[in-house]
């Protein structure tokens, strides 16, 4: 059995464990939506994790989907950072920056009135929070080829921002319904040029065209991408996932990457294999085999042992036990995460669980 506490290597950078803490939203960025010293303190409590993935940063303004995200896009958002970067390597770990372009989720008020863009005019289902309460979602912009070009070097950009800023690596988030996922989704993208249609290629050509603009930024050996096969978070519909993920992953298997991060969906297990056996490099694994998710130690055994995964990240467990790397070697006691202070307020909820005696 491959021990979770067994370093491995991410490219040049060794990980002193294989427990990943997987990028969370939780809305406390400060005005000009830059790091905080709060947020500095957050990262630097759960830096025993081998691996920090930290929340989604956006790479431009419309690329922002919700109130108090950070960013990655002026120079303040760039030197508020450092002090993130610091303290995560001060307690010796290792952090990674996720972009996250939000694509047709999110309002205009949350992004200086600028309307979402997308690859197609198909509303994002529901409602988005903005600062004066729930809003509609809006028909989003088309994106035109200059857009997608746009959005392609707002994301090199801001993955050079990233590792100034001191960030070890760049992860970029192709999951969980926002922009790379969009251009994957056939009913969020009707387009019938050579970023849509029913080609499988052309689908997945913002995604790998995405992770190669930030590898050409940064190198292939500080990149990361994240996908959610068969989610259906924020109105995302894939017909056949496996064959769209194993097109994906087939296409960026040569291009040297950091690791490929799969966050499982219930019911997936059989792809979530699938792309194991088809990915040789680091496979790094937020595991869902279960409606009922199991202890956080039996949840990294699992997918350590029944998947073949290299590192294991959790979410929700890691906001909630700044330790978790100790209660995993223990098998528990286990802090209950608040879900009422997940998103936005202060420092209750988000500084404050206690570690184990």
């Amino acid at each position: 059995m491959t021990s979770p506490f067994t370093p491995v290597k991410l490219g040049e950078i060794k990980l002193a464990n294989r427990l990943a803490m997987a990028p969370m939203t939780r809305s406390r960025a400060g005005v000009g939506e830059i790091a905080t010293p709060m947020m500095a303190e957050y990262y630097r409590q759960r830096a025993s994790a081998g691996l920090i993935v930290s929340e989604g940063i956006q790479p431009s303004a419309v690329a922002q989907g919700y109130v108090n995200t950070p960013g990655l896009h002026t120079r303040e958002q760039v030197e508020s950072w450092r002090q993130v970067t610091e303290a995560v390597h001060t307690e010796g770990g290792v952090i990674f920056a996720q972009l996250m372009h939000a694509g047709r989720v999110g309002h205009p008020d949350v992004r200086g009135g600028l309307l979402p863009e997308a690859p197609s005019a198909v509303a994002a289902p529901g409602q988005s929070f903005t600062a004066s309460g729930l809003k509609d979602n809006p028909v989003p912009n088309v994106m035109s080829e200059e857009d997608i070009e746009g959005a392609l070097r707002d994301l090199a950009r801001a993955a050079r921002n990233a590792i100034e800023a001191g960030f070890d690596g760049v992860e970029l988030h192709g999951a969980n319904g926002y922009l790379p996922q969009q251009f994957l989704c056939a009913r969020a993208n009707l387009r019938t040029d050579r970023w849509g249609g029913p080609s499988t290629a052309n689908r997945i050509r913002f995604a790998v065209e995405a992770v190669r603009a930030i590898a050409g930024a940064v190198g292939p050996e500080r990149t990361a991408l994240r996908v959610s096969p068969g989610s259906t978070i924020l109105g995302i519909e894939e017909d056949n996932p496996e064959e769209l993920y194993l097109a994906l992953f087939a296409e960026l298997a040569g291009d040297g990457l950091a690791f490929m991060d799969v966050a499982e969906k219930v019911g997936m297990r059989p792809i979530t294999e699938r792309l194991r056996e088809a990915w040789s490099g680091t496979l790094v694994l937020n595991p869902h085999r279960d409606e009922t998710p199991l202890p956080p130690h039996e949840a990294v055994r699992d997918a350590l042992e029944s998947v073949g995964a290299d590192v294991v990240a959790l979410g929700a467990a890691w906001l909630a036990n700044p330790d978790l790397a100790d209660r995993v070697s223990t098998a528990g006691p286990y802090n209950a995460p608040d879900r009422a202070t997940f998103y936005g307020g202060d420092h209750r909820g988000y500084i404050d669980y206690p570690h184990s005696t």
